[in-house]
């Protein structure tokens, strides 16, 4: 029992360390940098510095937090049974708040409510109360969440004496919008800045018009699901699965970053790439095993037996509903082919005309497609297809067989953090 104190006692002593530790790095990286006016992403910054996204502030009093639940620890001493019931009512408070959040929105949307202030008191004063309980039970929720993962993580050899290095933690909290700019001529995210989440969808479309008139550039605010700060931001949701799975794949970002893959996240696309895509599987790999084990009654049942006697005279088969992945892909190839004969122009054209296809097929939240859609949403290759272009992207294909290759993903994420250039992961999987 003494010793178990001891080693408990010792971890806790570690994590304060390596808190502070990131806290000063945090501090230096975001309050040491000054760029010339007239490099490109000042340019930007020109039309974004009032509204964007206060990194400092939100480190410190997250940092605060974490620090709060480590001291007290209460989430370690709870047995499983009721870590798991805590866990269900913080994602059943989530939703309830969300859906609510939802008609609150209607009710200001809807032109027959002459006083939408009167009309939706009741709900509001139903929102502060959900949400006072959840304020209340998210430390602990994300705590044992991150427990959870850190013991994945450390069961697939990625810990050191049992502690993940970087610890897992992550905040729940409404992200950053981000712009991303890419040339007109090529799909290739340039700069990126993060914004205000408060920004209101006009002045989004308005910095967008700004940014692309001034500069010449294509560019799109987008929203997130995570970032890789430290702790990691995670938008609110109630979906485990995805939430298991997206606090994963922070972390790996977080792993990465100790390591040549990670330090050289900003120096090329191709490098980009391999990091998100790395991120991405692990991220899933990891998220599935927290599910599998500590909340098995999420799985779907397997699907069900063919037929033993097929029926002789089947009906017709309905035609393939319209896959998304499928067509953005043609999209993407078409789009870069036509930029590579200089038809910029056209190209731009194209993209509008293929969004309105997709809106449709009932893809209304498809606001934008244009270059910078592609260089954001193509960085993201865990899977063949979509935004990336053409199902032989020659970096997510390899970042893929390299991991159906590793015996491990420990063994993955090894070889792939320590990597510095695309030859060297064509080199690890045989590619020319």
């Amino acid at each position: 029992m003494v010793q178990s104190w001891i080693v408990r006692l010792v971890k806790r002593i570690l994590r304060y360390l390596y808190y502070g530790a990131v806290f000063i790095c945090v501090i230096l990286v975001l309050s040491g940098s000054h760029l010339a006016p007239d490099t490109p992403i000042e340019r930007i910054r020109a039309y974004t510095r009032q509204i964007e996204f206060d990194f400092i502030s939100w480190t410190l009093d997250s940092l605060r937090l974490k620090l709060f639940e480590t001291a007290v620890g209460a989430s370690q001493y709870l047995p499983e049974s009721e870590r798991h019931d805590i866990v269900y009512y913080y994602l059943w408070l989530v939703q309830q708040i969300q859906r609510r959040q939802a008609k609150l929105e209607q009710i200001y949307a809807d032109p027959g409510v002459a006083d939408p202030l009167a009309a939706s008191a009741e709900l509001r004063q139903e929102l502060a109360d959900l949400s006072a309980r959840r304020d209340r039970i998210d430390p602990t929720a994300e705590a044992i969440l991150q427990e959870q993962i850190s013991l994945i993580v450390a069961e697939n050899g990625l810990s050191l004496a049992g502690q993940p290095v970087p610890p897992v933690l992550y905040h729940s909290t409404p992200l950053p919008l981000i712009i991303i700019v890419s040339p007109r001529n090529i799909i290739r995210e340039e700069h990126s800045v993060a914004l205000d989440p408060l920004l209101t969808l006009d002045k989004q479309v308005e910095l967008e018009d700004q940014v692309d008139r001034a500069l010449n550039v294509s560019s799109l605010v987008e929203s997130i699901g995570g970032l890789g700060l430290y702790p990691t931001m995670v938008v609110e949701s109630s979906n485990l699965d995805w939430l298991s799975e997206v606090v994963a794949h922070e972390w790996v970002h977080n792993y990465l970053a100790l390591r040549p893959l990670g330090l050289n996240y900003a120096t090329n696309a191709q490098l980009r790439v391999m990091n998100e895509t790395t991120a991405a599987l692990a991220g899933k790999e990891i998220g599935r095993q927290v599910i599998e084990r500590f909340y098995p009654e999420l799985i779907p049942p397997p699907p069900p037996p063919p037929p033993s006697n097929p029926v002789e005279n089947p009906q017709p088969v309905e035609p393939p509903a319209f896959d998304f992945r499928q067509e953005m892909q043609i999209t993407r190839r078409t789009v870069d082919q036509m930029l590579e004969a200089g038809q910029i122009d056209e190209a731009e054209q194209y993209m509008e005309a293929r969004r309105e296809v997709f809106w449709d097929h009932g893809y209304l939240g498809l606001r934008k497609l244009n270059q910078a859609y592609f260089a954001f949403h193509g960085a993201y290759a865990d899977e063949p297809g979509g935004a990336a272009g053409s199902t032989e992207d020659p970096i997510g294909s390899a970042v893929r067989a390299l991991r159906a290759r590793s015996k491990s993903l420990a063994d993955f994420l090894n070889r792939m953090s320590w990597m510095t250039s695309f030859e060297q992961l064509k080199q690890a999987v045989g590619i020319s």
